[in-house]
């Protein structure tokens, strides 16, 4: 079983972890954006994200000899470590309603102020968690200040996207547009995304077009829509999110001695493997009922046109990769440096704000005010990551 031991390994998986987790989120909203119904998309996602699981668990954690001490994962999988299985399981739980909730939230609030208000949560208290649960292993004196500022981080998020949808609302008001309604009778464009051809050139990103047009093709509707419905959920993902790395940490390391004398700890592929399987029946029951009985005004579907909606899918599998191969990097940093400092791959947003401007012109022809509160934003993400990392602990057998 391959083991990462140093803090520089530890590093670079938080590093790859990092670009994995950034991304997946956007490719999730340019589908949405597409008009491809988050029934059919998580549903996708959800079979490799599990895939993922078993090929890190098949391959680290069958790679050289099980000892007594360290077993392998088939070994392990026969073993009675029940309690430790559950916290696993529990963990993959939390996660799939959080990433089944920030489906929606994504629609609502836009990619990049919804990474960030659910990352900065986790941090707050995910990271608060996991320092206590490992020991003290991270340095307090480094860890604490960074954990603040991914707090006054989250402030600044809301502040932006409430700047920002002031900014999209006055755009369109300016143009006599009802957002209570959508005008279905507006030219086609063609895709704002991916500058697919339509009859008339391409909305400007920014733009009331460019707004307009995004609304006719997603699948779900946000015209007319309070905002503070974004943002409940947005709060109630990051509440879940902040629950699965502890859930994990305990999984792995058995802080609270609930297994049997002599049964040794899960390790960490075998966690994983269990974490992602409950992560993937729990997805699999609530997205089939989504089909039939759909939320946030999302169009009804039926498992017969999930099994034949072919157009995005291949984006949507690759989604699920990364988001698997994401996690499973995280965790194998955290066991080696710390969970709480493996909780710097929660900068996800960088990148997801990078794609949220590149693909989809968030905060494009926004007001200064807006532009202000995203570069300060962005900053103190760039802050906290940094002091978070530099907390990076050792653990010790």
């Amino acid at each position: 079983m391959y083991l990462v031991e140093s803090k520089g390994g530890a590093i670079a998986c938080m590093l790859l972890a990092l670009s994995f987790l950034g991304t997946w989120p956007a490719i999730m909203t340019l589908l949405e954006r597409r008009g491809r119904l988050p029934q059919h998309t998580y549903l996708d996602y959800t079979i490799t994200n599990l895939l993922a699981a078993v090929i890190i668990a098949l391959t680290f954690g069958q790679i050289g000899s099980s000892t007594a001490e360290a077993p392998n994962f088939l070994t392990q999988l026969s073993q009675d470590n029940w309690p430790c299985v559950l916290f696993a399981m529990a963990g993959g739980v939390v996660l799939s309603l959080g990433n089944l909730s920030t489906q929606y939230a994504w629609a609502f609030v836009g990619l990049s102020v919804t990474e960030v208000i659910t990352s900065s949560i986790t941090v707050v208290i995910g990271t608060t968690l996991n320092y206590y649960l490992d020991d003290k292993i991270n340095r307090a004196e480094i860890l604490f200040p960074g954990v603040g500022c991914f707090l006054i981080a989250v402030c600044l998020a809301s502040a932006v996207h409430s700047s920002n949808a002031a900014d999209n609302k006055a755009k369109l008001m300016a143009q006599g547009i009802d957002t209570s309604v959508v005008k279905e009778t507006l030219p086609n464009n063609g895709d704002p995304e991916n500058g697919s051809s339509g009859t008339a050139p391409k909305a400007k990103f920014g733009t009331a077009d460019f707004l307009i047009e995004v609304e006719k093709r997603r699948s779900i509707k946000v015209f007319g829509k309070s905002t503070v419905i974004g943002l409940v959920i947005t709060f109630f993902a990051g509440v879940c999110f902040s629950l699965f790395s502890p859930a994990f940490n305990l999984a792995t390391n058995d802080q609270w001695h609930t297994l049997k004398e002599g049964v040794p700890h899960l390790v960490v592929y075998t966690a994983f493997f269990y974490f992602s399987v409950s992560c993937f029946v729990l997805a699999l029951i609530l997205n089939i009922t989504f089909l039939y009985r759909p939320v946030m005004n999302a169009p009804k579907s039926t498992l017969r046109a999930y099994l034949s909606d072919w157009n995005g899918r291949g984006w949507a599998f690759l989604a699920g990769l990364l988001c698997g191969f994401g996690n499973g990097l995280q965790f194998m940093g955290g066991q080696a440096a710390g969970y709480a400092a493996a909780d710097a791959v929660q900068a996800l947003p960088l990148v997801s704000t990078f794609w949220g401007i590149v693909l989809f012109g968030e905060y494009r022809k926004s007001s200064r005010r807006t532009y202000i509160l995203l570069g300060s934003m962005l900053f103190m993400f760039i802050a906290a990551v940094g002091i978070l990392m530099g907390s990076s602990g050792h653990r010790k057998d």
